[in-house]
């Protein structure tokens, strides 16, 4: 049985802690001690107060279910501490230099990160980016007012543009562009959507490149307490740490997100690879 540490106790943590059915959580951080103690006595795991003695502790893997400040914050440390790393608030890996210097770690501590394909479906085939050029991109995703945070008395766009730009805006709903840039091999096109008329978390997917069209719709059930976070993303972990097929480690191809067709432009690295889970 797989054992776990898990960063983040709130709401992602929650519904991991209730379908951990194959794995084993052994430890718990969150900087509010208090939704520590809680998961503590759902799971019967350790919650810790400092990060150190968190790490210190007997587990393979560590899931961050917090946020991309807490990626920021510890994903080197993870990897430096001899364990793997599960990346659930992937807009973190938005920034090439973060990103590249998290690749290195992993690279030179003989670790893996595992990349969770979110709230959607079909990134097995956005790969289809690295070989044959995709010309058209898109994500449209619309969320209800409480969703994201604002206020809206009718369906009205708040984002156009690119995924690196739009998750330093909305940090905690796009997560899944990032996810998808980096499948791709390039920056996502986004159209995020307010609409006082939806309750739930919709995702459009549009694909155009020399292989044909695709169009994916993905109308996720919002997480019962964060409507920001919808509930597929939260249960896709569970397969990931169980089975931990799917990774970013030290033996293929370097990726960039913000990488284009031009083959000058591509970099070439015997130790990097970026996979996902579905």
């Amino acid at each position: 049985m797989i054992k776990i540490g898990l960063i983040g106790c709130g709401n992602i943590g929650h519904i991991i802690a209730n379908h951990a059915g194959g794995i084993e959580i052994v430890a718990l951080f969150d900087i509010f001690f208090d939704r520590a103690k809680e998961l503590e006595k759902m799971t019967g795991a350790r919650a810790h107060e400092q990060f150190d003695t968190f790490i210190s502790e007997d587990f393979d893997i560590v899931v961050e279910a917090a946020s991309v400040n807490a990626v920021m914050t510890y994903a080197h440390r993870v990897l430096e501490h001899g364990k793997d790393l599960v990346i659930m608030s992937v807009g973190a890996l938005a920034d090439p230099a973060f990103r590249e210097g998290l690749r290195e770690s992993a690279r030179s501590n003989g670790k893996k990160i595992y990349i969770p394909s979110g709230a959607i479906f079909g990134l097995d085939n956005l790969k289809v980016g690295r070989i044959s050029p995709i010309k058209k991109l898109l994500l449209r995703t619309v969320k209800s007012p409480a969703s994201l945070g604002v206020e809206a008395k009718e369906r009205r766009i708040i984002f156009s543009g690119k995924a690196h730009e739009c998750i330093k805006a909305f940090p905690k709903n796009v997560n899944v562009s990032v996810a998808m840039s980096l499948a791709a091999g390039r920056d996502v096109d986004i159209e995020l959507w307010v609409d006082p008329a939806v309750d739930r978390n919709i995702h459009e997917v549009i694909i155009e490149g020399d292989f044909g069209e695709t169009f994916i719709r993905v109308t996720n059930v919002p997480s019962p307490d964060n409507p920001a976070t919808s509930y597929l993303a939260a249960q896709v972990t569970l397969p990931l740490s169980r089975s931990s097929r799917c990774y970013m480690d030290s033996r293929t191809r370097s990726l960039s997100a913000h990488d284009n067709h031009d083959p000058a432009n591509r970099k070439t690295n015997t130790r990097s690879r970026i996979e996902f889970v579905w």
